[in-house]
C-alpha cells in the first residue's frame, strides 16, 4: 500500500489538513508527536486507533511533500 492511500486531504475534515483516512487525526499530529522524541509505540498508545503503517505512512507524506520541486522560503 502506497503511503497515500492512508492519508486524506478533504476541504471537509479539519479544515483540509491532511489527515489518517478514516480518522480526523492530522498528520501534522503525528510528526508533532515525532519531533517531541515519541517513539512509534509511544504514539500507538496515544492513538489506539492508528496502526504502525499509518504513523509510517504520514512520516512518508511529510516526506514526499518537502522533496517538492517549489518549497516556499519565508
Amino acid at each position: 500500500m502506497d503511503a497515500t492511500d492512508r492519508i486524506e486531504v478533504n476541504p471537509d475534515i479539519c479544515g483540509g489538513k491532511p489527515v489518517i483516512r478514516g480518522t480526523r487525526i492530522m498528520v501534522r499530529n503525528i510528526l508533532g508527536m515525532v519531533a517531541g522524541g515519541y517513539a512509534i509505540d509511544a504514539i500507538l498508545s496515544s492513538y489506539p486507533d492508528l496502526t504502525r503503517e499509518d504513523v509510517v505512512s504520514a512520516l512518508e507524506y511529510a516526506a514526499r511533500i518537502v522533496d517538492e520541486d517549489q518549497v516556499v522560503v519565508h
